[in-house]
């Protein structure tokens, strides 16, 4: 039986991190540059910042942080 070691997990990044990593954890999951999830986050803080926030707070609650 062989096991699949290369799985990809959604994790903080713990090397490209401005805040807490959830941009680069983001960008590292899906393979895009993480300036696209941080420019996202920014257009939603526009709207009274309310929105931004919570959905970055939320991120960082519930995505665990990469190992070191």
């Amino acid at each position: 039986m062989s096991y699949n070691t290369n799985t990809r997990a959604l994790r903080r990044s713990k090397n490209n991190r401005i805040v807490a990593g959830v941009a680069g954890g983001l960008g590292e999951f899906f393979g895009i540059s993480a300036f696209w999830f941080r420019l996202a986050l920014i257009i939603a803080l526009i709207p009274g910042g309310v929105p931004g926030i919570m959905i970055y707070a939320i991120l960082w609650i519930i995505m665990p942080s990469a190992g070191r």
